[in-house]
């Protein structure tokens, strides 16, 4: 699984839980890396606003020492890149969005698009949305779990987040774009953003899968986040000898 010893800082969507990386987690350590999974369960019941929450939580999980780490971005926590960034200065060495949101270079970041955030508004109750996995047909959720049990738990697990989590315009920190950056995709709808990432000269992975593919086969996904950690080492390596 390449280089023995990174750290890796695994950040999951608010709109579910932690143990959407528990095991992806477990594989990295297993494979004598560290990784930490912060817990961000409480958030929506923190804010608004709702993004420094959730750097605090980030900040809160990395180690103060030792060699920068790599944070790992699942879903709309990409969004929360520049403010993990910003919160623990000169602690991350590599950026992995995850079938992720990417946010601008600079600006505001919609924490949804316009057409999708009208769809939320017509499933909340009392400015309180739905479970995630509550928002699907069973079509579409029975592919992302690879057993009952894991969907049990993910599901239990999840919390009620109030509909202002997703109304919310997130202020970006300038500078994260100097962080190297990747992208791991799994399928559908992130396409776009691949080639997104792929246009700001990011490198670019596929491991296809589902939304959720991390529980599904969490020992290619690990092995693809130490292969692109590694490429980002290289490629600061190399900027850095061309520098000299």
């Amino acid at each position: 699984m390449g280089v023995r010893g990174d750290t890796f800082v695994l950040v999951h969507s608010p709109s579910v839980g932690p143990s959407t990386w528990e095991p992806v987690a477990e594989r990295l350590r297993a494979a004598g890396h560290d990784a930490v999974v912060p817990s961000l369960l409480d958030v929506g019941r923190l804010g608004p606003p709702f993004w420094p929450v959730v750097a605090a939580r980030v900040a809160a999980r990395v180690p103060q020492t030792g060699p920068p780490v790599g944070v790992v971005l699942h879903s709309n926590a990409g969004l929360f890149a520049p403010h993990i960034a910003a919160a623990i200065p000169g602690r991350v060495g590599a950026l992995i969005f995850v079938d992720a949101s990417i946010p601008p270079a600079e600006g505001d970041a919609d924490v949804v698009p316009p057409e999708f955030l009208e769809q939320l508004r017509a499933k909340a109750r009392g400015g309180v949305l739905p479970r995630w996995t509550d928002w699907w047909t069973e079509e579409d959720l029975a592919p992302l779990f690879p057993d009952a049990q894991t969907r049990r738990r993910v599901t239990e697990e999840q919390p009620l987040l109030p509909l202002a989590y997703y109304e919310e315009t997130i202020p970006v920190e300038p500078g994260w774009t100097r962080i190297p950056c990747a992208y791991l995709l799994f399928g559908p709808p992130y396409e776009e953003l691949a080639d997104e990432a792929r246009e700001l000269g990011w490198p670019v992975v596929r491991v296809a899968g589902e939304h959720l593919h991390m529980l599904v086969d969490p020992p290619s996904v690990a092995d693809a986040l130490v292969a692109l950690r590694a490429r980002l080492g290289e490629t600061v390596a190399d900027g850095a000898a061309r520098a000299e």
